[in-house]
């Protein structure tokens, strides 16, 4: 009995002095978790629709030179697979041409018990690619829709990248036709963007649909190259005056061409990881500033267009 009365205190003694430590250190040595990424360091993969590879490589590359222990792996695929890898647990981030819907925010929700955050970052257009021996560079949005609903009598194919899941063939089925189908007979798929360049290039009555950031930068070496093999056509401008156009970037600012369409992250993150700090690095002045070199226009940062008389 009195060996118990001796040990008693002691052990009680022991036990207040851990739950002191735990309070002075706040049980980091408990608690703090080493498998998390942070926003400038860790490893992600993202999904990204392939018409946008060409600046979000730029965007990734930059990112990855300023915090060099961050790593984010991209995955190019059509929208629809972007949207399907997001219920993922490898996929961190998808960018894409649209945010989410009610009903998908609720789903996501219901499968990830939290709701993924999203926001536009960008105005990206789809550009009109021809032949560089077709006579005929300057469409009207009749035309356009004639040729893909195969109700003119033009003998021009057109050519995207896939025929179906595709943003560019959501965007023209949606935004060009109004919900009408394609002729089949008057339109084909290619396997990507590359593909519908080449396409174009070889045949004189084919026009291409491609991503805007795939062929407007001129200053780029790869779409130097690109541009060499096909015209970009002028589409009539979205605005007072009868006039064509094409898709520059001042025109995708201002909305005047026609085919302008949003550029969106979708991040599945429900902490201040790595994911959060590419999203706001896309968000923020440098890369704003990417897409601004990639001649989109950018979503967050106001930019001066000023008119301006050439002699």
């Amino acid at each position: 009995m009195k060996q118990t009365k001796t040990i008693a205190p002691a052990f009680i003694f022991i036990a207040m002095a851990i739950v002191m430590m735990c309070i002075v250190s706040g049980c980091d040595g408990l608690k703090k978790r080493t498998d998390l990424d942070t926003p400038d360091s860790g490893t992600i993969h993202i999904s990204v629709d392939e018409s946008f590879k060409p600046v979000i490589d730029s965007e990734i590359m930059v990112f990855e030179a300023l915090f060099p222990k961050a790593k984010v792996i991209a995955e190019y695929k059509p929208e629809a697979e972007c949207f399907k890898d997001l219920i993922k647990d490898s996929t961190r981030m998808i960018i894409v041409t649209r945010g989410l819907t009610p009903q998908e925010e609720k789903f996501y929700k219901d499968s990830l018990t939290f709701s993924p955050t999203w926001d536009k970052v960008a105005n990206d257009a789809i550009a009109i690619v021809v032949n560089n021996n077709s006579k005929d560079s300057i469409l009207t949005m009749a035309k356009v829709r004639g040729i893909l609903d195969g109700s003119t009598a033009d003998k021009e194919i057109a050519v995207f990248d896939g025929l179906s899941a595709t943003s560019t063939v959501r965007f023209a089925i949606d935004s060009i036709l109004r919900g009408k189908p394609f002729d089949p007979k008057k339109v084909s798929a290619a396997k990507n963007s590359v593909d519908v360049i080449n396409y174009v290039a070889q045949n004189n009555n084919a026009i291409g649909f491609v991503g805007v950031s795939w062929i407007g930068n001129r200053e780029d070496t790869a779409q130097q190259t690109f541009l060499k093999k096909v015209k970009i056509a002028e589409l009539e401008c979205t605005c007072p005056e009868q006039t064509f156009i094409k898709p520059y970037q001042a025109n995708i600012m201002r909305k005047r061409y026609p085919l302008v369409r949003g550029l969106y992250y979708i991040l599945k993150e429900n902490y201040d990881g790595l994911g959060s700090g590419f999203a706001n690095f896309m968000e923020y002045e440098k890369g704003q500033l990417i897409f601004k070199r990639a001649y989109l226009g950018p979503a967050k940062l106001n930019f001066n267009i000023r008119s301006a008389t050439m002699n």
